[in-house]
């Protein structure tokens, strides 16, 4: 399936992508059955055009119920690999199969055990899947403009703050949404630590083109001990 990118990035511009996650060591993790796609629901009900998630069960699941594109990830952890964003192509296999709209991919600088460099494992993928929709989950400047000269179709500024070459900092890396905006012709996706509605609009004042919120939205574990710790 070929995904209509200019579809998906009218429909989400100046707007938010809410993120749907469970992983298995979370409360809303359920192996039985995906719970994503009721958060995904509601999230759609509150206006969300695009979804994101991990797993090919949970991009099946909410493409199924909710009938809106979904940006795909998964997460696994290899030895001798830093990085877990879909780190093989193993996962954008699945990712595939699934008919995912865009796949993210972790395009850091993090080490890599299959001995491949980002680029190369880029132009695997391209040459394999010529019509699938990369996102490159980067950390800084460097690695996302990398990541646009190797021909991904977006960028994120995904794991800023999650790598020991980007910026350490509590809140939205809003420096780094504006500085790649300025350096790439990709449209600029800003996630990572949004955590209210003014930081949402603040983020999209740097000229990004739409932003991620999850951990605010649907991770309730995350929410509420960020609301217990704000009240010691």
């Amino acid at each position: 399936m070929k995904t209509n990118l200019t579809e998906i990035l009218d429909s989400i511009y100046h707007s938010i992508v809410v993120s749907c996650q469970a992983l298995p060591d979370e409360p809303l993790y359920c192996e039985e059955m995906s719970l994503m796609p009721f958060m995904a629901e509601a999230a759609k009900r509150a206006g969300a055009k695009c979804i994101r998630t991990s797993s090919a069960r949970d991009v099946a699941a909410i493409k199924e119920k909710t009938g809106l594109p979904v940006i795909g990830l998964i997460k696994r952890q290899y030895e001798g690999f830093d990085s877990y964003i879909t780190t093989t192509m193993r996962e954008i296999d699945e990712l595939v199969a699934v008919e995912s709209d865009i796949i993210a991919l972790d395009c850091t600088a993090l080490k890599r055990g299959d001995g491949l460099t980002i680029n190369e494992f880029i132009a695997q993928i391209k040459d394999k899947y010529p019509d699938a929709v990369l996102m490159a989950d980067i950390s800084n400047l460097e690695e996302g403009v990398n990541a646009w000269k190797c021909g991904v179709d977006l960028v994120g500024t995904t794991l800023s703050g999650y790598t020991p070459f980007s910026r350490q900092i509590d809140g939205p890396d809003f420096e780094l949404a504006r500085e790649l905006v300025k350096a790439v012709s990709i449209p600029v996706i800003a996630e990572g630590k949004i955590h209210t509605p003014e930081q949402a609009k603040e983020m999209l004042t740097t000229g990004v083109h739409a932003i991620v919120v999850g951990g605010a939205i649907t991770r309730p574990l995350e929410i509420a001990t960020r609301f217990y710790q704000g009240i010691r």
